[in-house]
């Protein structure tokens, strides 16, 4: 396999934490360890000094307190590096991959999309004011659209493709799931509970990720107040921040939780194993995931997931094996964390299932296969009966 520049097109990165961004980092430290040469274009926080190398940073206006910044188009030195590379792999099909099909078009090179995202969720969450059945049409153009200018779409997981389908696009889809960097996981040391303000003989119940309302953290905390009083030893730990952050301190407050429900606020990526050794027990109340990340980097750092059986979970989580999963709704959550809660054996077990099904989820095997489609796609590009004129 000969030496790659990739250009990884994403709106949202470092310092923003979420999936994506963490995804791209770990993708290509390990692109890099395979001897390729990985650069990120991407817009916002133009004054930032990044340890990492080739980050290409354009201007751009913040959305809101999404995270994820929007610009017309990349500096005038972005876009020539951005003409340097052998593939073009868009994180999100919206700016980012409108530049990138454009650079693709022009420079006939490959493109790849990684669907992330459950849009489909998403969508009801950030276009209110419209219909369900509107913001889904409008979604639905926009994919297949973008769909037909793609290589390769990339689906984290089978709802992820599921979801792509059901929005009528017809482009060559694989199934690829989320990698992460196992070792940093499986080896980490627990933070001591003292420095987090935890009780040291609680049952440490740790969500970790953004605070919106796609998270439904609100619906979390229905779940946990519905068994403090049976479960006085049982605390719940939030680490993260976002758009939702106040409602949720009010939520809590407005339960009487200030005694057992503890936020660390946003901390830096490199602490997320340390933290989650700390904990007892990863949860979430989403039902909105494509492949989450959180939830892989739980089972690596052998923390079994309390969680819905929703598309996007059920694939990573099986039920009594690595987690305990429950129909969607607060009182079968609260079942769940009562039974994990009083069974200390029960968390040994499915701990240890969730150390064994952690190994799937290894960076290198996520990369390798990646690259397998790169090579493919690069060779097919340089056979002119294949060039796409419809692109």
């Amino acid at each position: 396999m000969h030496a790659m520049r990739v250009g990884q097109f994403t709106d949202s990165y470092l310092p923003i934490i979420n999936g994506v961004s963490i995804f791209i980092q770990v993708f290509n430290r390990t692109l890099t360890k395979l001897g390729h040469e990985p650069h990120v274009f991407t817009f916002g926080h133009t004054r930032r000094v990044d340890s990492e190398s080739n980050i290409h940073r354009s201007p751009g206006v913040p959305l809101g307190h999404s995270g994820y910044y929007v610009g017309p188009t990349y500096t005038r030195h972005a876009w020539s590096i951005a003409q340097t590379m052998d593939v073009l792999h868009v994180h999100h099909p919206f700016v980012a991959g409108s530049l990138a099909a454009r650079l693709s078009r022009r420079l006939n090179k490959p493109l790849i999309f990684t669907n992330h995202t459950r849009y489909d969720y998403y969508s009801r969450h950030y276009l209110p004011i419209l219909p369900a059945r509107a913001s889904l049409g409008l979604l639905g153009i926009w994919m297949r659209h973008f769909a037909r200018r793609c290589d390769l779409i990339i689906a984290v997981s089978p709802s992820a493709h599921s979801m792509l389908a059901s929005l009528g696009v017809d482009a060559p889809i694989e199934i690829i799931p989320n990698g992460i960097d196992l070792d940093q996981f499986t080896h980490a040391k627990p933070l001591p509970r003292s420095s987090l303000g935890l009780p040291p003989d609680a049952v440490v119940l740790m969500y970790v990720g953004r605070i919106g309302s796609e998270k439904n953290l609100l619906g979390l905390l229905d779940a946990f107040a519905r068994v403090c009083t049976a479960a006085p030893g049982v605390v719940l730990a939030i680490v993260g921040d976002g758009p939702q952050a106040a409602a949720v301190r009010a939520r809590v407050a407005a339960l009487n939780l200030s005694a057992r429900v503890h936020f660390l606020g946003m901390r830096p990526n490199a602490e997320v194993p340390s933290l989650l050794k700390a904990a007892d027990v990863f949860v979430t109340a989403s039902y909105t995931e494509g492949h989450p990340m959180t939830i892989i980097e739980a089972l690596a750092a052998g923390r079994p997931v309390l969680a819905y059986d929703v598309p996007g979970i059920h694939e990573t989580i099986t039920d009594g094996e690595n987690g305990l999963l429950a129909p969607v709704g607060a009182e079968a959550l609260a079942e769940r964390i009562r039974r994990i809660a009083s069974d200390a054996g029960l968390r040994t077990r499915l701990s240890d299932g969730a150390q064994r099904s952690a190994s799937q989820f290894s960076m290198d095997i996520t990369a390798r296969r990646v690259l397998d489609h790169y090579e493919r796609l690069i060779r097919e590009r340089n056979q002119p009966q294949r060039h796409k004129d419809t692109k």
